[in-house]
């Protein structure tokens, strides 16, 4: 009789033990209301937008336009176009520049492209376009923190993913975090890109023939990277707002907080 009493305890604290592991992950799973949950997916959604820019800005090598003077008598002038990995030199037909424009561009146009990846990144050496060299060191600085943002937005996206699957509310501001630090990112490579820019336009080669008379102008693939920083800082404050209380200023003022309820 001794036996299957203690059989029956056992049973029944093993019971017990799994309905109480059930509660417990029941409880851990439901902190997210349908409306906390709505609000982030919604704001995730916000943030899709801006990692989709920042691919598209980073992936693409239409930051600026180098143009030069269009030439009289001549049917072609040549045009530039750089990112953060490659180069493209073309030579456009003047007939296609705009009338009223008085450099060759946009590098839109259709022409004889020669794209060439940047070597700095392998070989060490740096570019030449237009008899102008560029400054391997800020324009590597400058891809180096665009994907250093990208990889933390990424862990951003994966750190709210693992808020809605799995219940991991300490992840959210972990988030939040995230995505304002690689919006950040961004905004510092597109200034370390503006020097580059500059430095390429003032570092003229001595030898002859002299250097042609040169103008720069950013293109779409900089307004992606602008877009997607300022999207990713307010996808970053919405997700940091979302980690606060309900009513925030009950704490600090528990009049007003007992008013409010």
């Amino acid at each position: 009789m001794m036996m299957w009493s203690n059989f029956f305890m056992q049973e029944e604290d093993r019971r017990r033990a799994a309905a109480g592991r059930r509660r417990a992950q029941a409880q851990h799973k439901s902190w997210l209301t349908p409306e906390q949950e709505g609000k982030i997916k919604l704001v995730l959604l916000l943030t899709t937008v801006g990692a989709t820019l920042a691919v598209l800005a980073v992936g693409t090598e239409f930051w600026v336009e180098l143009n030069t003077y269009k030439v009289n008598g001549s049917a072609v002038c040549d045009a530039a176009h750089l990112g953060l990995w490659k180069m493209c030199t073309k030579r456009l037909w003047q007939a296609d520049v705009p009338a009223g424009r008085e450099t060759c561009g946009p590098a839109e146009l259709p022409g004889e492209a020669n794209c060439t990846y940047f070597k700095f990144f392998t070989t060490g050496e740096n570019a030449h376009v237009f008899q102008r060299t560029t400054k391997k060191e800020v324009s590597l600085a400058a891809a180096v923190i665009a994907v250093v943002g990208l990889a933390v937005m990424a862990l951003g996206c994966l750190c709210i993913i693992m808020v809605l699957s799995k219940g991991a509310e300490f992840l959210l501001r972990v988030g939040a975090i995230c995505f304002g630090l690689s919006g950040l990112l961004l905004l510092v490579s597109l200034e370390v890109f503006r020097h580059s820019v500059h430095a390429l336009v003032q570092r003229v080669s001595p030898e002859p023939p002299p250097p042609p008379a040169l103008t720069y102008e950013y293109s779409w693939s900089l307004g992606c990277g602008v877009g997607a920083s300022l999207v990713l800082l307010l996808g970053g404050g919405c997700f940091l707002l979302l980690t606060l209380p309900p009513r925030p200023w009950a704490s600090l003022c528990p009049k007003w907080g007992h008013r409010a309820t």
